[in-house]
């Protein structure tokens, strides 16, 4: 049986990225592709543009974000698929 889990990778536009400044830097991840932010659900029907990040808390329980921006400060949005097995790991003798 296999799970199968998506994320997004959201990517601002560098004049975005100033605007914002020190408030959304702790949800910036450096890749390839520059700075961006991985979120478990993106919201693209309203007048923002919406971002669900998943997270834990201070006492290690999970947590969910969720921020908020304007539509033209998103550059690009890539889903990010992949497929994790689930069962029993097979053990060498």
């Amino acid at each position: 049986m296999t799970e199968r889990t998506s994320s997004y990778a959201v990517f601002l536009f560098p004049q975005a990225l100033e605007a914002l400044g020190e408030p959304i830097k702790p949800y910036l991840i450096d890749g390839a592709g520059g700075a961006h932010i991985v979120c478990a659900e993106v919201d693209t029907s309203g007048p923002l543009f919406g971002m669900t990040l998943q997270g834990k808390d201070q006492e290690g329980m999970p947590s969910e974000l969720e921020i908020m921006l304007p539509h033209a400060m998103v550059r690009l949005v890539m889903s990010v698929h992949s497929e994790h097995g689930f069962g029993f790991k097979p053990t060498l003798a």
